[in-house]
């Protein structure tokens, strides 16, 4: 017997566009939700370019996050196109936007105009800083966040620039956040029978990713070391070259026992029993002089052969995980 979508006949209407926004609404889509996305002709959600886009002109991450979801086509600076997204808000569990501060309340679609209308209503404004705060007026995007969210300095090796990670993190990030802010909600008005008004700074989200590195600045009263592939936990650890054109693998020891087991596979038992490696602090130490015998014999090795994970590409990935199906991806219809 199939069980019912966790959140089969909850209606969320979603005023967000760009990533984070959207990825959210998309998650609660694949949670069971129907999902109303508000788009607009003058000013679609799609006009970057893009080296991944269909027949049609729509790139892929705008698919991604559009699956699952009913649209309709507003203007929301017309009285009528307003009084339409009312209607629909008025009806609606949930209403999800991440405008910049202040936008919505001047479209007349604030929370505080529909709180009346709907009191059961859950509506999530995410913007980059919050609606409160010194910040609140502040726009941002993924880079920006990732550069005042502390998460640049702490990227990369020591002497590389601020880093950031690719593939717009802090969009993924504020989307979750949002998305179990929701189901939080919902679930306590259940108990309350009364909405609420979740507002969620896409900046936060990304500062608590780093918690426990703010707490040892804050402690130490020093800046994190950059550590590139390195950790501050095990060693080695680290990406090394293998025999292959443009081939690596990755390897993280995390215990003496490993240590040795790895030595042992590389066929030099004796380096894991060497007591100047013999301990995690002690690997630590040394961990320059260890990664140069690591790369001494993954470099003689194709990476699928050394017994750790190979690095790579998105497509092989896909290739992946189409030879070893665990139902994460299947192909389906794109209509209109």
């Amino acid at each position: 017997e199939t069980l019912p979508a966790p959140l089969s006949g909850i209606r969320v209407l979603d005023f967000t566009h760009v990533l984070a926004g959207p990825f959210c609404t998309r998650l609660l889509a694949d949670l069971g939700a129907d999902v109303v996305r508000v788009e607009s002709s003058k000013h679609p959600d799609h006009p970057w370019p893009s080296a991944f886009k269909r027949s049609d002109g729509r790139p892929a991450s705008y698919l991604n996050t559009s699956r699952s979801k009913r649209s309709i086509a507003i203007d929301l600076k017309h009285e009528a196109g307003r009084g339409i997204a009312l209607r629909l808000a008025t009806a609606a569990d949930v209403v999800v936007e991440n405008f910049s501060a202040g936008v919505m309340s001047r479209l007349g679609l604030g929370y505080e105009t529909l709180r009346p209308l709907n009191p059961r209503l859950i509506y999530v404004g995410m913007s980059g800083y919050g609606n409160t705060g010194p910040r609140r007026d502040w726009t941002s995007m993924n880079m920006n966040l990732q550069g005042y969210g502390g998460l640049m300095l702490v990227t990369g090796a020591e002497k590389d620039p601020p880093i950031a990670i690719s593939n717009s993190w802090n969009d993924y990030i504020g989307g979750l956040h949002a998305c179990f802010g929701i189901i939080e909600a919902l679930a306590a008005r259940e108990a309350t029978g009364k909405g609420t008004h979740l507002d969620l700074s896409q900046f936060e989200c990304s500062v608590s990713l780093i918690a426990p590195l703010v707490l040892s600045s804050a402690v130490n009263q020093r800046s994190p070391k950059r550590l590139g592939n390195r950790s501050t936990q095990v060693a080695p650890q680290g990406v090394y070259r293998c025999a292959g054109r443009d081939e690596w693998c990755a390897i993280s020891v995390r215990d003496d026992e490993q240590w040795r087991a790895l030595t042992t596979t590389m066929g030099i038992p004796a380096l894991g029993r060497e007591t100047c490696f013999a301990t995690v602090l002690e690997r630590m130490r040394h961990h320059d002089e260890i990664d140069e015998r690591i790369e001494a014999w993954t470099s003689q090795l194709p990476a699928i052969e050394v017994e750790n994970q190979p690095i790579i590409s998105a497509a092989a990935s896909t290739k992946a995980r189409r030879a070893h199906p665990r139902g994460l991806t299947r192909l389906a219809c794109s209509c209109g």
